[in-house]
């Protein structure tokens, strides 16, 4: 019985591993058949390579299973397994250990983008874009199938054979948001591989009309909406679980996932003019490819180790070969818009500067050089470690809060006037007629702030833009409805308006979440004395310890404390998590990671740390 099962388990790994040969072997027959079908304009040759995607997206699929299967009947003969799972973990963490490595996490984003080209295979039309569209994706997922398959195979069998696994990361233990965060971002990070498919097809095949960025735009809302959910969704994980009261500490990681977000955002106004002006055709060129080089970038600074982070992997033999990619991508990008810049050029008039297209460009150099700043922040240590061997330079809030206030609230302030400008050119007296009510608005909203003892610049001035862009929406809307005949007619047949002004909404409630918070918040730490259980006072507050005790969760223990805070009940607890011996994490046996409760009243935030072993 005992060899049978050992031969069972030894199989899992075999087949999974053969998946991933096989997905890798149809990638590279799509890239051929799909090069093959657009050369010689054959349909038939392109048919199979569309039929060629299925199969990646199959054996791929494949892959999954059999890794999930392996992680939930604890094959250890499997390394990724024996390193990332053991058998006390829960069911949710063992599913959520999928993704919780660098091998994992690839063939992840590998399954994502083979099921993006299986759907695009189904919805493709039957043009002159579509065999070199299959083939883009076709490198990249030549690509990322190729490294899973490889260099980071998670079906590697151990060398040794342990009776229980090492355990996942105690760090990705404690919220439940490790089962959404991850995916969410890796959907938006995948979803931009299809509107840059079909730029490069435009760029190779000439259509550079405005065909490539209809067929695109939904793409790109898909891709957009799941990096917006992604970054929100870190921010609250990180609240949550990383204990130091905050939801963003312009880390690298993060930040990598910020750069493409507002690459795409400016890339999803600028395709609105090509649509409507025939302008900043070269623009959206240069945006996607830009948008979508951007998340392989993050992708490598998340696992090559070059850059210190609590979300990075540590370094590995991907890195290199990420930025390889990252290279060929750029390359190719750039090559087929110089190559075509010709055909690029805008045949309507250059906008004028007070229009709709001029704030809309306005707007997008704001972000270009958002996400510029963003990335010079995020290299300048590697670039200075590289240049001087200096490991202790590093870039701090302050750097990235002295561009990022004046640039937010330049966005907001675009935002507001841009829709309710013309096309064209407006003149003095339409300008006016525009900006009057909005201002009103905003100075009646700073004002009555004011009033409510609001006394920060930054947060009165966020104050007014965000009634200045609520009166513009509401203007609009308005306007919109009375062409219409009525509000839900102008709903039914404008969704896409409709849902830019939602999203629009959004942001101005999140900047002035950012705003409040940024402004009003005030930290303190305090050391309460578990034995005497002596009141203390903290930020006007009234702390007590009114109770200790231990929970077994049968995968480790929790020592949760209850706390009264002014007569209000909270509780913080402190994890033990159970491993392996020979585990990667340090401590005989055990390892311990705090978790902290962090609450937020009206201005202030309150941060109960715990430390020491959970028996103090």
């Amino acid at each position: 019985m005992l060899n049978l099962i050992s031969f069972q388990s030894s199989a899992l790994g075999s087949l999974g591993q053969l998946a991933l040969l096989g997905g890798l072997g149809f990638s590279l027959a799509g890239l051929l058949l799909a090069f093959v079908g657009g050369v010689r304009a054959d349909a038939r040759v392109t048919e199979a390579a569309r039929r060629a995607t299925w199969a990646v997206f199959a054996l791929i699929s494949l892959g999954m299973l059999v890794l999930m299967v392996a992680l939930l009947k604890d094959d250890f003969t499997v390394r990724y397994v024996a390193e990332h799972s053991m058998r006390a973990s829960p069911t949710w963490i063992k599913i959520t250990s999928l993704w919780g490595a660098l091998e994992g996490s690839i063939l992840l984003w590998a399954w994502l983008l083979s099921g993006f080209t299986f759907i695009l295979s189904l919805t493709l039309r039957r043009d002159a874009l579509r065999p070199w569209a299959l083939g883009t994706m076709f490198v990249s997922l030549l690509f990322f199938v190729g490294v899973c398959a490889t260099i980071a195979s998670p079906f590697t069998p151990v060398a040794t054979l342990l009776a229980d696994g090492r355990g996942p990361n105690p760090a990705l233990q404690n919220h439940w948001m490790m089962a959404v965060h991850p995916v969410l971002l890796y959907l938006g990070f995948v979803g931009l591989s299809v509107p840059f498919a079909y730029a490069v097809a435009a760029l190779v095949t000439g259509r550079l009309s405005d065909h490539w960025v209809v067929v695109t735009r939904r793409w790109t809302l898909v891709a957009w909406t799941f990096l917006t959910a992604a970054i929100v969704a870190g921010g609250w994980w990180s609240y949550e679980t990383l204990g130091w009261g905050g939801y963003w500490a312009w880390d690298p990681v993060e930040n990598a996932s910020f750069i493409p977000w507002l690459l795409t955002t400016a890339f999803l106004h600028s395709i609105q003019i090509q649509e409507k002006r025939g302008l900043m055709r070269s623009w959206n060129v240069w945006l996607i490819v830009l948008a979508y080089s951007s998340t392989v970038l993050g992708t490598f600074l998340n696992r090559s180790g070059i850059v210190q982070s609590v979300h990075a992997f540590a370094g590995g033999p991907v890195g290199p070969v990420f930025l390889g990619f990252l290279a060929f991508l750029l390359i190719v990008g750039i090559g087929l818009a110089a190559w075509r810049a010709p055909a690029l050029r805008d045949e309507a008039e250059v906008p004028a500067p007070v229009s709709r297209e001029g704030a809309f460009l306005a707007g997008n150099w704001l972000f270009l050089v958002f996400a510029f700043m963003v990335l010079l922040g995020t290299l300048f240590p590697t670039f200075v470690e590289a240049a001087q061997g200096r490991r202790d330079a590093s870039v701090g809030p302050a750097f990235y809060n002295a561009f990022a206030i004046p640039l937010g609230l330049g966005l907001l302030l675009l935002m507001g006037v841009g829709p309710l400008l013309p096309w064209r050119r407006a003149d003095g007296q339409g300008l006016l007629r525009a900006l009057v009510p909005l201002l009103a608005s905003g100075v009646g909203a700073a004002l009555l702030g004011f009033v409510f003892g609001l006394r920060a610049p930054a947060v009165l001035l966020t104050l007014a833009l965000a009634a200045y862009n609520l009166v513009g929406l509401g203007l609009l809307t308005a306007r919109a409805a009375r062409q219409a005949g009525g509000l839900g007619r102008t709903l039914q047949a404008q969704p896409r308006r409709y849902g830019a002004y939602t999203a629009h909404i959004g942001l101005v409630v999140l900047a002035l979440g950012l705003a409040f918070s940024g402004a009003y918040r005030k930290d303190a730490q305090a050391t309460l004395n578990l034995r005497a259980a002596a009141p203390t006072t903290l930020l006007h507050e009234r702390l007590e310890l009114t109770g200790l005790r231990q929970v077994d969760r049968g995968f480790g223990t929790s020592a949760v404390a209850s706390v009264s805070i002014d007569g209000r009940p909270f509780e913080t607890r402190l994890n033990t998590y159970t491993q392996a011996p020979g585990a990667l994490f340090p401590g005989p046996g055990r390892a311990l990671r705090p978790v902290w409760a962090t609450r937020i009243w009206w201005s202030r935030v309150l941060t109960l740390k715990g430390s020491g072993p959970a028996s103090a």
